[in-house]
């Protein structure tokens, strides 16, 4: 069941790989206008395409971990309204730790500080 499961997604993949290379456009090399944006009619001025600091995508990468594991709390606090299992405070507490031991290790390194 796995090996089958296995070889439909490989599949798949392959087939939207090849579906995508043979439906998307292509640009062509000598005419390199066609590719960039439009500005009236005129070539712009400057490039508008400023790099941003790698330190703000790992702020927002953090911030989307952070994110998620608290979503994953409330599913937790609503089963805990229907009876107190030892076993779910338990995870509750690890959860929490884990999450505190990383925001510990992120403060102690300046990874919350995007702006240097």
């Amino acid at each position: 069941m796995l090996f089958m499961s296995l070889t439909l997604s490989l599949m798949l993949c392959l087939l939207l790989m090849w579906l995508y290379s043979t439906v998307s456009y292509k640009t062509s090399s000598k005419i390199i206008s066609k590719a960039s944006g439009f500005e009236c009619g005129f070539e712009g001025y400057m490039k508008m395409r400023r790099p941003f600091s790698v330190r703000y995508f790992v702020l927002v990468i953090l911030f989307l971990i952070f994110d998620v594991e608290t979503v994953l709390l409330f599913p937790c606090l609503s089963v805990m309204t229907e009876g107190l299992k030892m076993s779910l405070v338990v995870n509750i507490l690890l959860l929490l730790v884990i999450l505190m031991v990383g925001l510990l290790y992120e403060w102690k390194n300046n990874m919350l500080d995007w702006t240097n």
